[in-house]
């Protein structure tokens, strides 16, 4: 069952609390995802870990739930034998999964369906650089048959998350003018730049006249990285802002292990939501605990 408010509404008084990176919940259940396809392979592999995965971030207080279609793509679907029509049924079933773990919640929980972007269908990074040598509109044509498939399935909100250029961040945008479906969109960043090089004024520009887009902002990025862009996606959209780091720590893709320390801090929210942040919560190497502890310095601030 569907939240009786709309997101966008809750957004104009409230601060909502996302999720944590789904990967790392997965994995810490067991799932292996050593895989081209990521968690995506298992909306057929293992729907219930999915469906356990949401559901610790409902227990966590996550008002939020983001599904597991970031990296679920027709193309990618196909090179391992999925039907056109089975890969529709996959992304609408990350849906349901997301759903059906919200409606055991007792507070409301809002269904985000994610898209990721082109590169993290190639499975090589790329998705961190951008610029993969196609324009506009070979990137709209790629993402629209799946924005359509998963609007189709009834989320409260479209998750145009780590977004690594402004050429990409048009086609996403246009491709999600037809569904009817809210979104919001969020960049992946370095520094005060998208991690392609553009200034991030420029890159939050391209939302602020967006009437679907009902909140802008940043994801998959450094916790430090966050605090300035919280201030410039506010200031030059004037939308709610959306902001989920990662953990902080570095991955090393050589040797592939993460390696550093933690920085993600929730008492970071206090100035995230003076800014104009409006959804928090986390991105990889995030888990349920992290969200529990950000879920209870957005109560505090409630309080004061």
């Amino acid at each position: 069952m569907k939240p009786a408010r709309t997101l966008a509404a809750a957004l104009a008084g409230e601060t909502v609390v996302l999720d944590g990176g789904l990967s790392n919940q997965l994995m810490a259940q067991g799932c292996d995802l050593s895989d081209d396809l990521w968690s995506a392979r298992l909306l057929a592999d293992g729907p219930e870990q999915i469906e356990a995965a949401h559901t610790a971030y409902v227990r966590a207080g996550a008002r939020v739930l983001i599904t597991s279609s970031y990296q679920a793509t027709y193309e990618g679907f196909a090179r391992r034998g999925v039907t056109r029509r089975e890969a529709a049924g996959l992304l609408a079933g990350s849906v349901e999964l997301a759903r059906r773990a919200g409606e055991a919640a007792e507070h409301e929980v809002w269904v985000a369906a994610s898209v990721g972007p082109y590169g993290a269908m190639l499975a090589d990074g790329s998705e961190y650089r951008g610029r993969y040598g196609l324009s506009v509109r070979e990137l709209e044509r790629f993402h629209r048959p799946r924005i359509e498939a998963l609007a189709a399935a009834g989320p409260d909100v479209l998750a145009l998350e780590t977004v690594p250029d402004t050429d990409e961040a048009e086609a996403l945008l246009r491709a999600a003018e037809d569904p009817g479906v809210p979104v919001w969109l969020s960049y992946s960043i370095a520094g005060e730049r998208t991690r392609a090089g553009q200034p991030l004024t420029e890159a939050f520009a391209l939302a602020a006249g967006a009437g679907q887009v009902i909140a802008v902002g940043i994801n998959c990025c450094e916790p430090a990285d966050a605090d300035r862009a919280v201030e410039i996606a506010a200031s030059v959209t004037g939308k709610p802002v959306v902001v989920y780091p990662n953990s902080g720590e570095g991955w090393d893709a050589g040797k592939r292990h993460w390696r550093g320390d933690a920085t993600f801090d929730p008492a970071r929210v206090a100035a995230w939501r003076s800014a104009g942040a409006r959804l928090v919560g986390g991105c990889c190497r995030v888990g349920p605990a992290e969200i529990a502890r950000l879920g209870a310095a957005v109560a505090a601030l409630r309080d004061i």
